[in-house]
């Protein structure tokens, strides 16, 4: 389903994140006219467009949805960049012994599952440049705190449900906080101004 979002976007319900990928990709790929901004999220892409024939573009929008949920045989799940983003972590996080033993786990075999696994952007959101990384090993699926707090540093690197992140810039937040990177993933003065987009290899290794 396609849905108007204001006066100028339109809201695809894409049902998958693997469509979601896929759409965002197709889009950013053929350059719709008109188009100025594509917000992939994990079950639709908000496709922003002022001035745009809107009936015109929802048509091929639909268009699109079609064949992003119906893929040409040996098209890959998700849009996957040939390189890996490396973040390396200082692992001293204020919440990384709570995470150990709410999860069973000794602090290094947190730290081993948190480094084991190659993760992959599945959307940005909450603040500029907050990519929310999917693929988590199970056993650090843990909830968010009970009382987030008010201000978590930049760079620090979290976990929340079966997501982790980095924060990009300091602001409140609820994720279990496990370490911390001096890598910038917002910058404003950088092009682009983050690493990640939906689709990004992630990689945690220990600083």
């Amino acid at each position: 389903m396609i849905r108007t979002a204001g006066e100028h976007a339109l809201l695809v319900e894409t049902g998958a994140l693997e469509v979601s990928h896929r759409l965002d990709a197709v889009l950013r790929a053929r350059g719709l006219e008109g188009v100025v901004e594509i917000v992939p999220g994990p079950e639709t892409v908000l496709v922003v467009a002022p001035g745009a024939d809107q009936p015109r573009l929802r048509a091929r929008l639909g268009e699109l949805l079609a064949e992003a949920r119906e893929p040409a045989p040996g098209t890959p799940s998700r849009p996957a960049p040939k390189d890996v983003v490396t973040i390396p972590v200082v692992y001293d996080g204020a919440d990384l012994d709570s995470v150990a033993a709410l999860a069973g786990l000794s602090v290094a075999e947190v730290i081993a599952r948190h480094t084991g696994r190659e993760l992959v952007v599945g959307w940005l959101g909450f603040a500029p440049g907050f990519a929310y990384l999917t693929g988590l090993d199970p056993a650090l699926h843990l909830p968010r705190l009970d009382t987030p707090r008010t201000s978590v540093p930049a760079g620090s690197v979290a976990v929340a449900g079966p997501y982790s992140a980095v924060y990009p810039s300091a602001s409140p937040g609820g994720w279990r906080l496990l370490g911390r990177t001096s890598v910038r993933v917002w910058d404003t003065g950088a092009d682009p101004p983050s690493p990640f987009r939906p689709g990004t290899r992630v990689r945690f290794e220990p600083a």
